[in-house]
């Protein structure tokens, strides 16, 4: 594939012998588009008007598209995508639409692929004491997608539940919970952590579950600061980390998919804290696997 951008550049600056790009018929072009990622094709799209036409082609961007992208236009205003060419919905849905219930949920197509990812705040899940100011706070941080965490303080039940409905396109998904051990602060526009409350997590693990509408279910247990007495790069603390709690297969597009996850420690023998909770993702398989690096596998 880089062979072929590189010859195609060759071509539009007229450094070869060879027919130039006024020579290929534009529908040609967009038949190879057809096999570039969304990146690949705007570059070349700055080549000559040949590209650009293909590269505005509506069949073009339709075949980028998920199957369900409707699903994601229904989620907005009809007058934000009505008169729009497919190349601009790929872009419009590129960028996070709020799903259920305001900005506590958002879905996104990833820029590369075009496959959808979501991402459901803490403030979408159920939280055993998140009222009670002894346990919980909100914390306003630009850290957070949804500029707002989950801290806890200290409490013995530990507990967080979420649940989701939503019509994923056929594909293998990751479910992470994205946590971070310690407060983190700005002082003097640089960035600071403290451990005041951080303890409990070294003594028994958390245990992670995942379950879906069809009946898959996963499980895994992590021991949030295991390496709290250890000097490594891999040292958890002050760190935001995403704990993999499975995968779920769906096998066919256009069927609600109803996926409920959880995170608990609730033996009440001690007492847990030092916490913050952000989101859980869920993520294609594959799209996941190009960022696994300071991701715990089970």
């Amino acid at each position: 594939m880089g062979a072929l951008l590189s010859y195609l550049a060759e071509v539009a600056n007229g450094s070869t012998n060879d027919p130039g790009l006024g020579d290929i018929p534009e529908s040609c072009v967009a038949c190879v588009f057809l096999y570039l990622t969304p990146p690949q094709i705007c570059n070349l799209a700055r080549l000559n008007r040949a590209f650009r036409g293909a590269a505005s082609s509506d069949s073009v961007w339709q075949s980028k598209l998920p199957s369900n992208y409707q699903d994601l236009l229904d989620l907005l205003p009809p007058q934000r995508y009505q008169n729009l060419s497919r190349k601009d919905i790929y872009a419009l849905l590129s960028r996070p639409v709020p799903f259920d219930d305001g900005n506590k949920v958002e879905v996104w197509l990833d820029r590369i692929t075009g496959k959808i990812c979501m991402s459901i705040s803490a403030k979408a899940m159920s939280i055993t004491g998140i009222d009670d100011r002894r346990y919980w706070n909100w914390i306003s941080t630009e850290e957070s997608r949804f500029n707002v965490v989950a801290y806890l303080q200290q409490i013995w039940w530990f507990e967080v539940d979420g649940m989701v409905k939503f019509p994923f396109p056929a594909d293998i998904y990751t479910l992470t919970f994205r946590l971070h051990l310690g407060r983190f602060y700005k002082r003097l526009g640089r960035r600071g952590c403290s451990f005041e409350h951080t303890h409990g997590w070294d003594v028994k693990p958390v245990r992670f579950e995942m379950s879906t509408s069809d009946g898959q279910q996963a499980t895994h247990e992590f021991c949030l600061d295991e390496n709290r007495f250890i000097e490594s790069e891999h040292h958890k603390r002050g760190c935001w980390i995403e704990y993999k709690v499975g995968e779920f297969f769906v096998n066919e597009s256009g069927s609600t998919t109803e996926i409920r996850f959880s995170m608990k420690q609730i033996d009440c023998t001690h007492s847990k804290g030092g916490v913050c909770v952000d989101s859980v993702f869920i993520v294609p398989s594959n799209l996941k696997e190009r960022k696994t690096r300071g991701i715990p596998k089970g």
